[in-house]
């Protein structure tokens, strides 16, 4: 491994560790550890789907498994999950093109005023451009850097940033009254 290897913790690296070697209760510790992520990630993807982001789930943790062997860790196992699901949801929508009805709520809990601001939020992206809105959800929704959220969706870094800073300015005009609202 070079300088530039992202390490794991070391349960993680032991884990993946037995795993790799066909442990299939440690790759079972390794779901537990982020299938909560990876679901979050597809809901978002898939504009809250729950069902639809369980399938796409399920069926992400299915590849990792049958390609345990071949992470090489040169970036956080999380990164190549999420790498995975965000493939396993492309796939999906290539072989689904019929836009689906999806409900409009992610299941945000917090006070009412912070409620209809976070709704006002997520009704604003889901009306980015698509790969706008996915590279919100990756670098601020999933917290991922914008190196990690290029790597998950395949996508140089200069142009990833240019769909984050695109993304970034619609919001901000689509939810300026918000905005307004704080200066008062």
């Amino acid at each position: 491994m070079d300088g530039a290897t992202i390490t794991q913790t070391e349960a993680e690296s032991a884990l993946l560790g037995r795993a790799s070697a066909g442990d299939r209760a440690a790759f079972g510790e390794l779901v537990r550890l982020h299938q909560a992520r990876v679901r979050m990630q597809l809901r978002r993807l898939t504009k809250g789907d729950i069902a639809l982001a369980d399938d796409l789930a399920q069926e992400a943790f299915v590849q990792a498994w049958r390609h345990i062997a071949g992470f090489r860790g040169t970036a956080r196992f999380s990164t190549w999950l999420y790498r995975i699901a965000y493939h396993q949801f492309l796939m999906h929508q290539r072989s689904h093109p019929v836009q689906q009805t999806l409900p409009d709520s992610w299941d945000i809990a917090a006070s009412e005023v912070d409620n209809v601001l976070r709704l006002d939020i997520e009704e604003a992206v889901k009306r980015l451009p698509e790969m706008e809105r996915i590279a919100i959800v990756h670098c601020f929704q999933m917290d991922l850097s914008h190196e990690e959220a290029a790597a998950v969706l395949g996508l140089p870094l200069g142009t990833l940033k240019s769909h984050v800073t695109r993304g970034k300015a619609r919001l901000r005009t689509w939810l300026a009254a918000w905005q307004a609202g704080e200066q008062k």
